[in-house]
């Protein structure tokens, strides 16, 4: 074999590399990580050299598996990263050699980890030069295999190489014609491959070759993509064949090596093939019924009386599952049909009707919904059919307007095919009901963290599916839940049960979502005596937990109820559910969802709570048995039900609750000095309790929703502005104010007190819209936030100030041409603070590095700018001239930054400001000069952005600021482009003058902004000579 056109290197560099590899990854050496990243390094370095070329051979010639494998690794490596720098008029040679050193290995029996990384290099050979020049290798695939096989590759072998080349081609970087070659290439040996296949897979059974047949089907499953649904056809029913069991001792027994293969081939054909859509109904759907309908029930029978799942039973799962989610239309359709099955090619007769195949089909799949044992413990196929049950009750939907209603034949298959689904479902719900079941307290202790994991997540799939059964069942399924729970409840001897009746209240609760808020007796049954009434109200935590959760989820369904005075003789399920929450308050273990349903709860039932806020006194005076953790949403609860009252009303409460937490935020404060770490976490506390206060007395939870110029919404406004100006109140604001204030002048620069204050500013601001007795002004917020950032400049107090300088001008959901503009006060606060905010981050940013390590404060700070530049562009240009040239240069600096998200901020926000300053007549002069002081370096970023400095991810962006200053100075950007473009200090790219000349004829010779786009996206792959490539289109277009 002549390899004179690699080079060729001195035997001691090959036993050094030998050395390295050995030490890497000999079973018997022991080497640090630190050494194996060391030894990993060394190897990367060898492999990226020219001489790299000359180790294949010996490599693979080596008696050390190890370094066989590297050999082969080191040719697959070599041509797919370094082809550009190999002699292309050796590529022949190359190909030759490949081919003769493939046959060498196979012959030698070299294991089959070597031979797939053959393979591998030979079909990455074929990519690099099969679609720039055929003739080079004419008819590639089916030349390579004929020589494999006349040198003595094994049909297996062939296989193997067959299915690597499919696999390679498919997720190929290819575009265009190139892609195109190599798949028609694929196409002209479909036969070849065809023939190889069935070959294989009917030989007698048991097959001959375990590993052949399984090399076959995997062949199979790589060709799927390739194969038209003519070529499968006739696999299949060989392939179903490997399916049935053999006879074996006097029984039928499934082969388990054949089966599994056979089922994993078909569940691929199902989902990957030309049958994915659901067709194939005689070929494919009818066929595997008919199976499953001769030996499906013999499969579970077993399972069910070893009481395991084994590797046929568990693939049979897999396989009904999988043409659950491929037939089901099919399955939805027929359920009762009494037409005969008619697959192809034609069975012996009789055969079932199509009915017939279904329900059993249901029945079989049902049973693995409801196998025996716990999920994640017992079994592990429950879960695979799940999402069978969504998909078949859309089906049925579906298919009912198939139906021609007109015909009483019509009509009554669609009452028969919806009486079958009932009671299926029904049976369903039963299994899913019983399957949600947590064990004893005795069997739960033996589990281990995952299984308990595990069985949760399930759980909550259960409920999803559920949830699909009510949309059939209706009213129905919810009785049934409820009669069952109550059921449960009366048959409980000793107090033992709860873990049945558990699971079905985590039954009803997942319903929640698909259950109309109206009044319903069966939620009615669930909240009265006879079901909440009964459950525990100590001990028996998982019960009284879930029980908790449901009041929760089911919050709003309250408001359906009529509202009871205090004092009324008639039962109020909405009280009954708030006193069944109240006493798990004070227990760690329940306080937390406790504390989060009653938020829930009192936030969607605040009219119908308001009469009775003296009994939330009572709650109050629990507040020093609930822990700290929760005490914020226990009040935030009844703030909730303050809000209700009207504003004269809301003050004394507001008085009762929120004073004594201002009273040991104060005392915390004064005795930071002496225990600091004490005094900073009941700080947080009461923070977060003022927070949740404020949230409480919100009275909407999107203050988008209220509309600030509707008359009730003004008129309410009154009584609000009287109650805010009350002394009590206004001493209140003034002391939470004085209270942020000194926290932030002691613990700016504690993230977790930032955090709190972060979110306390949020909860405690509003749009007009929303104002509260606790509302505080945007400005002096402000102030102590500029006064934070001073401290120390972080991403939090940036966003917090962009959010506060909205609130000067805040959004309006009426259509106005006139929208009213910010006064003059205004103005100048968004002014002072910006001077504040430049100052504070240029100079941090002036610092080497800075931008660069620090992304989160650069994105907050372009995004706080841009917000400035849409809502107060004009205050850009009072700023000193100094202050605003350092911004507008920080921002072109920005524009070249690697990481992404500073970039698009950076890039979001000179598009603003051009955008904004250019709509504004009274700015004409500052746009002239905008664009005549910064429009040349701005074009500039953004081109040599396009060339390679920006990553490409940040490509649309970029494109994005070059439209906006096309559009706004279409004269001057194109003698900036030209600039740029063919100035000395352009950055170095692939770009031709070519390129240049289309890019910038293109932009400028049509108005179009699509047409602008799609040159700057072909200048960019050109540029960084990505073009051709599927990744680099990719890249661009993200």
């Amino acid at each position: 074999m002549a390899t004179t056109f690699l080079p060729a290197l001195p035997q001691s560099a090959i036993e050094g590399a030998v050395h390295v590899i050995q030490q890497a990854y000999a079973p018997q050496t022991l080497v640090s990580s630190e050494d194996q990243r060391r030894l990993q390094q060394q190897l990367f370095e060898i492999q990226k050299q020219w001489e790299a070329w000359g180790l294949v051979i010996p490599f693979l010639e080596h008696a050390d598996p190890n370094v066989q494998f590297f050999g082969a690794h080191t040719a697959q490596v070599k041509i797919a990263r370094d082809w550009a720098t190999f002699p292309q008029e050796h590529a022949t040679r190359l190909r030759d050699m490949m081919l003769e050193i493939t046959s060498r290995a196979i012959a030698s029996g070299r294991n089959k980890v070597i031979l797939r990384k053959l393979f591998v290099a030979i079909t990455a050979l074929a990519l690099k030069i099969y679609p720039t020049d055929p003739s080079l290798w004419p008819d590639w695939l089916l030349s390579t295999v004929h020589i494999l096989s006349n040198r003595g590759a094994s049909g297996e072998h062939l296989l193997d190489f067959l299915a690597i080349v499919a696999e390679e081609v498919e997720t190929a970087d290819l575009l265009g014609p190139s892609k195109a070659e190599m798949q028609a290439s694929l196409q002209s040996a479909t036969p070849m491959v065809r023939q190889a296949i069935a070959t294989c897979i009917a030989a007698p059974r048991p097959h001959h070759s375990p590993s052949e047949l399984s090399s076959a089907l995997k062949c199979l499953q790589a060709w799927l993509l390739t194969f038209p649904a003519s070529d499968l056809t006739p696999l299949l029913p060989v392939l179903m064949s490997l399916l049935d069991p053999i006879p074996m001792d006097g029984s039928l027994v499934f082969e388990e090596t054949s089966f599994v293969a056979a089922s994993d081939t078909l569940q691929e054909i199902m989902t990957k093939s030309a049958f994915s859509d659901g067709s194939g109904r005689k070929t494919l759907t009818e066929p595997v019924l008919l199976w499953m309908n001769r030996y499906g029930d013999m499969i579970i029978k077993e399972t069910t009386q070893n009481g395991f799942v084994d590797a046929v039973s568990h693939s049979f799962c897999k396989l009904i599952a999988a043409l659950g989610d491929h037939s089901t239309m099919y399955l939805a359709t027929n359920v009762s049909s009494t037409n005969s099955a008619d697959p192809q090619p034609p069975q012996p007769q009789p055969l079932p009707s199509q009915g017939q195949l279904v329900q059993t089909f249901l029945r079989q799949i049902l049973a693995y919904t409801s196998l025996p044992g716990f999920y994640g413990v017992d079994e592990e196929e429950s879960e695979l059919t799940l999402g069978f049950w969504y998909l078949y009750q859309e089906a049925l939907w579906n298919s009912e307007y198939d139906q021609d209603l007109d015909d009483n034949t019509g009509e009554n298959r669609v009452v028969q095919d919806m009486t079958l689904t009932k009671g299926l479902y029904f049976e369903l719900v039963r299994a899913l009901r019983r399957k949600a079941v947590w064990p004893p307290k005795n069997v739960l202790a033996r589990w281990t963290r995952d299984q308990i994991d595990k069985f949760q997540t399930y759980r909550r799939d259960v409920g999803d599916t559920l949830i699909n059964a009510y949309y059939l069942l209706r009213d129905d399924m919810l009785g049934y839940l409820v009669t069952d729970a109550a059921e449960r409840l009366d048959g409980m001897q000793d107090k033992q049960g709860w873990e049945e009746v558990e699971a079905t209240l985590h039954c009803i609760m997942a319903l929640q979502e698909a259950i109309p808020i109206e009044d319903d007796p069966n939620l009615k049954r669930l909240f009265g005596s006879d079901i909440l009434g009964r459950l525990p109200t100590r001990g028996n935590d998982r019960v009284r937990r879930t029980a908790l959760l449901l009041i929760g989820e089911y919050a709003s369904w309250f408001t359906t109820q009529p509202v009871q005075p205090p004092g009324s003789s008639v039962p109020s399920l909405l009280l009954n559910a708030i006193s069944f929450l109240v006493p798990a308050l004070t227990e760690p273990a329940l306080c937390l969802p406790a504390a989060n349903s009653l938020r829930g709860i009192c936030d969607a039932n605040r009219t119908a709570l308001a009469p009775h806020i003296g009994a939330f006194g009572e709650l109050h005076a629990r507040l020093p048995n609930i822990p700290d953790t929760e005490k914020s949403k226990v009040l935030q609860s009844i703030a909730s039900v303050i809000q209700a009252l009207p504003p004269e009303e809301e003050i004394a409460p507001i008085e009762v609750i929120v004073n004594p937490v201002l009273a040991k935020l104060f005392e915390a404060l004064q005795s930071s000095g002496q225990l600091p770490e004490e005094a900073r976490v009941v700080v947080i506390q009461q923070l977060e309790t003022i927070a949740g206060v404020a949230r409480g007395l919100t009275r909407t939870t999107d203050s988008l929703l209220v509309l600030d110029d509707l008359p009730e919404v003004q008129h309410g406004s009154e009584p609000m502005k009287e109650a805010r100006n009350d002394s009590r109140v206004v001493a209140l604001r003034d002391a939470i104010l004085r209270g942020i204030r000194t926290v932030i002048e002691l613990w700016s620069t504690d993230a977790l007190v930032s955090d709190a204050l972060s979110e306390l500013i949020k909860a405690i601001t509003s749009l007009p819209s929303d104002v509260t007795l606790l509302s505080l002004s945007p400005g002096p917020l402000l102030e102590i936030v500029c006064m934070a950032a001073q401290r120390q400049l972080t991403a939090v107090w940036l966003s917090l100030a962009t959010m506060l300088i909205i609130q000067f001008d805040p959004p309006s959901l009426l259509p106005s041409t006139f929208k009213p503009v910010p006064d003059d006060a205004a103005q100048d606060i968004v002014l002072n603070v910006l001077v504040v905010l430049l100052q504070t981050c240029l100079n941090a940013f002036t610092t080497p590095g800075a931008m660069e390590a620090n992304p989160d404060i650069m994105q907050a700070f372009f995004n706080c700018m841009d917000t400035v530049a849409q809502h107060f562009v004009a205050v850009f240009y009072r700023l000193p001239a100094d202050l605003f040239n350092a911004l507008v240069q920080s921002a072109i600096a920005s524009l070249s930054l690697q990481e992404r998200y500073s970039l698009v901020a950076a890039c979001t926000f000179v598009g603003a400001l051009i955008n904004r300053t250019a709509t504004k007549d009274e700015l004409e002069d500052a746009k002239n000069a905008l664009a005549q002081t910064y429009g040349l370096s701005i074009m500039k970023a953004v081109l040599n952005g396009f060339a390679g400095i920006a990553p490409r991810s940040a490509t649309p962006n970029l494109i994005e600021l070059l439209s906006t200053l096309v559009t706004r100075f279409p004269a001057e950007s194109r003698k900036w482009v030209q600039e740029v473009l063919y100035s000395n200090d352009f950055t170095p790219s692939k770009a031709t003058p070519e390129a240049k000349e289309k890019f910038v004829k293109t932009i400028f010779g049509s108005r179009s902004l699509k047409r602008t786009r799609e040159a700057a996206q072909q200048f960019t792959l050109v540029a960084r000579g990505l073009e051709g490539s599927s990744f680099g289109y990719s890249s661009v277009m993200m």
